[in-house]
């Protein structure tokens, strides 16, 4: 025991002296207003102690308040996210929607001018090969269509129907290989036959060497073989040669409808002539 206060006398004597001052500045601390010697020694001694104290405290507090900032901005962050995934999402469907009354509005518009009864179908399937181009709809012989019927889009000619069944029917493009339609330019009234070419284009055969045909011509349905109706929109000419033999010139017709991104049409119930 001896040992051990010899050994550590300093320290003990230091913490003992430390203790005394600090119980004298308690003691004294309330009974006067000004300080003594021995209090302003011991404020002096634990003055750097505390200031430094008050930094690490005050820096810990910062960190923590950040962290827990960066913690709440994270939270917010995501949420955000949602929001705005949300917001893309009604706004698409807002806009679908808008597109889609638009075509139906036009749609409608059409149904206005045809004289015969029509059904509204959609466009549930695409056949489109160098050798056939069809589409399927989803209305058949329950809703009054038959095999020969021409089918409109709200801007033109989209072909007439070849196979039907109860729910369903395949609509044979214009631009298919075995497509026909008669027709005429609108603006000299030449007249041909316009016939599907496989490659979103069609032709426009039969029509004499000696027509006035120019490039820009509209080309409407002339109305003879009773399937279309006369003055339906079938295209426009893209291309027109003349030969230098032969009683005919060829004639290159860009179809008004562009079936490569049909939706809805129109079904035209007129009983084809046998």
């Amino acid at each position: 025991m001896f040992d051990f206060f010899r050994k550590y006398s300093l320290p003990i004597l230091v913490v003992v002296g430390l203790l005394v001052a600090l119980i004298t500045y308690s003691l004294n601390l309330s009974r006067t207003r000004q300080a003594n010697l021995l209090e302003r020694g011991v404020n002096g001694a634990l003055a750097p102690a505390q200031k430094q104290a008050t930094r690490s405290g005050g820096l810990l507090g910062r960190i923590w308040h950040d962290y827990i900032d960066l913690v709440d901005l994270k939270q917010e962050n995501s949420r955000l996210k949602g929001d705005i995934k949300q917001l893309n999402s009604a706004l698409a469907a807002a806009g679908e929607a808008l597109r889609e009354n638009e075509r139906l509005t036009h749609l409608l518009d059409l149904r206005k001018t045809v004289k015969e009864p029509t059904v509204a179908a959609m466009v549930i399937g695409e056949d489109v090969t160098p050798w056939f181009r069809s589409l399927t709809i989803d209305r058949g012989s329950e809703n009054g269509i038959r095999e020969g019927m021409p089918v409109l889009a709200a801007n033109g000619v989209v072909g007439q129907t070849v196979k039907v069944t109860a729910n369903s029917s395949r609509v044979l493009l214009l631009t298919d290989h075995a497509s026909g339609i008669a027709a005429m330019i609108q603006r000299s009234r030449a007249r041909g036959v316009v016939k599907g070419r496989g490659d979103n284009l069609c032709s426009l055969e039969f029509t004499m060497r000696g027509e006035d045909v120019q490039v820009g011509d509209q080309v409407v349905s002339s109305g003879i073989g009773g399937i279309f109706a006369k003055g339906l929109p079938i295209g426009e000419v893209a291309m027109v040669k003349k030969g230098e033999y032969g009683i005919f010139q060829t004639v290159t017709i860009r179809p008004t409808v562009s079936t490569a991104h049909l939706e809805e049409v129109l079904v035209v119930l007129r009983v084809p002539r046998d």
